[in-house]
């Protein structure tokens, strides 16, 4: 199983998009709130090669995107063989 890692805020519409579709394959993952955490935050913009919104999704270390680009690899069938890594 790959390591999923999501930075997200609370009241962010896409991100629970995000963990509502890994929740529905049964992929775990780590959640990091950048909400309030400067810090957090910092280190999402630095991994995300200048990403500022959330989501932003990481797939075994791979930056994915926000949820458009996951569900982009979704539909094209992309997705769960990342995820099955």
């Amino acid at each position: 199983m790959a390591n999923v890692e999501i930075y997200t805020k609370m009241t962010c519409g896409y991100c629970m998009m995000a963990k509502r579709m890994l929740k529905s394959k049964n992929i775990s993952y780590t959640e990091y709130p950048v909400g309030g955490d400067a810090a957090k935050r910092e280190e999402m913009i630095k991994r995300s090669n200048g990403g500022r919104t959330v989501p932003q999704i990481f797939i075994d270390g791979q930056h994915i995107g926000g949820f458009d680009d996951m569900n982009a690899l979704n539909k094209a069938g992309k997705l769960d063989p990342l995820l099955a890594a």
